[in-house]
């Protein structure tokens, strides 16, 4: 057993708590109050109830752990922290799409070390901790085992007004349509990155993200026999803001294909 394993009871806790809330606020939607945080970035009351939630529960439970929070940012001054993200998916819960994540990272000594992501209308608990590989519920999960980029089915994020590179992504999204299978955008990083681990899909990639979008599921991938790199190719993917996500004989493939490599 992982010996980061004891932090995943708490930490899936905090992730049911705030699914709960989650699932309440997302059937009275109509009566959201939204807030911009820049544009076409958007913050409702029900991120903000999220976000308390997982507060209270892991402050209680892991008080030695610092929090850096997507709503309210850093606070606590440990070394060791949690990466919270209270609603990977805002867009899609304003618009009553029901595909969002609650995704908490833990990081010991700069080092992901376990992670969670929580799917509030399935009732789905991905979950991992370093050495003890990745999980939805009993079920242990492995990357996918396709090698061929054109039987491959990719997953990406589309940036949208005011954010990201638009010439960089269409030239990386025409290279991987004249290669692969197929391209999926649904929505949320942090489920993307689960379903990488758990194999639905074969590869994703995405630029301009956030240390939350990503903690949880970078660790899922790479327990699930994955691997993950910036952009750059470096493992610094949380400081980057950028991933390629695949199975290990996918990832130079893909890489070249978006121009990351010669």
């Amino acid at each position: 057993m992982s010996k980061f394993a004891g932090l995943l009871g708490p930490m899936e806790d905090a992730a049911r708590r705030a699914g709960a809330s989650l699932r309440g606020h997302f059937a009275r939607r109509s009566e959201r109050v939204v807030q911009n945080k820049a544009v076409a970035d958007f913050v409702s009351d029900a991120d903000l109830a999220a976000e308390a939630a997982i507060r209270a529960t892991l402050e209680a439970q892991l008080p030695g752990f610092s929090l850096l929070m997507e709503e309210s940012g850093q606070s606590g001054l440990g070394g060791d922290r949690m990466i919270v993200d209270p609603l990977d998916g805002t867009t899609n819960f304003l618009h009553g799409i029901p595909h969002f994540a609650v995704s908490i990272g833990a990081e010991v000594g700069g080092v992901l070390v376990a992670g969670v992501i929580y799917e509030p209308i399935g009732d789905r608990m991905y979950r991992a901790s370093r050495g003890g590989g990745a999980w939805l519920g009993e079920q242990r999960l492995q990357v996918s085992t396709e090698s061929d980029v054109g039987r491959a089915i990719f997953a990406t994020g589309i940036p949208f007004l005011g954010r990201g590179d638009h010439p960089l992504f269409l030239q990386q999204l025409a290279g991987v349509m004249a290669v692969s299978a197929g391209v999926r955008r649904f929505g949320s990083a942090a489920l993307d990155l689960a379903w990488v681990a758990s194999g639905q899909f074969d590869g994703f990639w995405e630029a301009d993200l956030k240390s939350w979008d990503l903690a949880a599921g970078v660790l899922l991938v790479e327990e699930a026999g994955g691997v993950a790199r910036a952009f750059d190719g470096s493992g610094q993917i949380l400081e980057s803001g950028t991933v390629v996500a695949t199975p290990r004989p996918l990832q130079a493939p893909l890489r070249r294909t978006l121009g990351l490599e010669p």
